[in-house]
């Protein structure tokens, strides 16, 4: 019986042949990021409170509009029907059933309305910048006719990282799945059979690797949804963000799968919260795992929390329900973590539940 992240994550090892496992566990270079990660979550010691009167805790928050039930949403993770063949329409409606939200990939191996239509409305839509600003434009507006409430431009993406066991395994997208939403009418040469056999050089064919801060007034510009930037880490950046008309900041170092030896996310949010001062939303992912991690980066400045891997893995092992086990596991832990630290509600989650804080970064 599965009961925690760990349990689904075993079984998923088991489960996944080697080639999309690696795709889905692994990191660039020594895969230090990927444990960092971790590491900078787990050295963050919480203070537990008595006497404090605290029975049920309101977790629910606001983001961007959307009530969620508790701080946490599911982050973008590709070809989710390596992991389970109902795929992201799986996890979409596991999310849609926990009160969260989804941010649907542009890889993503569903058709977006299919996904849309199972996560009830609730989902952004993460976009990569293709050199081609048709197709750019294109995907925007399919993200908007089904329903997305937020773009999420991936913004820390100047180079492809190194990802060995990749590399190692020779990994392919399984001829059966389709990337639903790069095939566009008319353009058949846009999407074609070559990135099976190297999708790092089909990614390097198509993306635009050059963005700078007037790329994210463009897409402000083609689109009224909110922009979200996701892959910030350093508080100029997040600063810069905000002044290019970002509605929120996403910390995140890309799972480890890009820059390796970069610094656990849990170790810069302090800087980058302190930098944007309130004034957008601030969701922050980084290998969490637990409620608890989940309140560490609220304490820390985040509004929301996002989960990847953990939820991937759940899927993988148990599909829809797995996932929805996992989700609903996860906001138990978040309202006992309130409970335990004194908090009636996540407004009242602050750096004061927190021993020894961490210095910013």
């Amino acid at each position: 019986m599965y009961r925690n992240h760990t349990d689904y994550e075993t079984a998923a090892r088991r489960l996944l042949p080697e080639g999309p496992l690696g795709y889905f566990a692994g990191g660039s270079l020594d895969e230090s990021t990927v444990a960092e990660n971790r590491a900078a979550l787990a050295r963050i010691k919480l203070r537990w409170r008595a006497l404090a009167g605290i029975t049920a805790p309101d977790t629910s928050v606001d983001l961007l509009g959307t009530r969620l039930a508790y701080p946490v949403i599911v982050a973008p993770v590709a070809f989710q029907c390596m992991a389970h063949p109902d795929g992201e329409t799986a996890m979409a409606r596991a999310v849609a059933a926990a009160g969260s939200l989804m941010v649907l990939s542009t890889t993503s191996t569903c058709p977006v309305p299919d996904v849309a239509t199972a996560s009830r409305g609730a989902f952004w839509f993460q976009l990569y910048m293709m050199k081609d600003r048709g197709i750019t434009t294109e995907l925007v507006r399919r993200a908007e006719s089904a329903g997305a409430r937020a773009i999420a431009l991936t913004a820390d993406v100047p180079a492809w990282g190194r990802r060995e066991r990749d590399m190692r395994s020779n990994f392919a997208l399984p001829a059966h799945l389709v990337i639903h939403s790069l095939v566009i009418p008319g353009r058949e040469d846009f999407y074609d059979g070559r990135f099976r056999s190297d999708l790092a050089a089909f990614i390097g064919s198509r993306l635009d690797f050059g963005l700078t801060w007037e790329d994210v007034a463009w897409l402000r510009s083609i689109t009224n949804l909110p922009v979200v930037v996701k892959g910030i880490g350093h508080p100029d950046d997040a600063d810069e963000a905000v002044s290019s008309g970002a509605s929120a900041v996403w910390v995140s170092n890309h799972g480890g799968r890009q820059l390796d030896s970069a610094a656990g996310v849990a170790d810069v949010l302090p800087g980058i919260a302190e930098a944007v001062s309130g004034r957008v939303p601030i969701i922050a992912d980084g290998s969490v795992c637990r409620g608890t991690d989940v309140v560490k980066l609220l304490a820390l400045g985040a509004t929301t929390a996002a989960v990847g891997r953990s939820a991937l893995w759940a899927l993988a092992a148990g599909g829809e329900e797995g996932a929805t086990s996992m989700l609903s596991t996860l906001h138990l832990e978040v309202t006992n973590a309130l409970s335990l630290c004194g908090c009636q509600n996540i407004r009242a989650v602050s750096k004061s539940i927190i021993f020894d804080q961490p210095t910013n970064r």
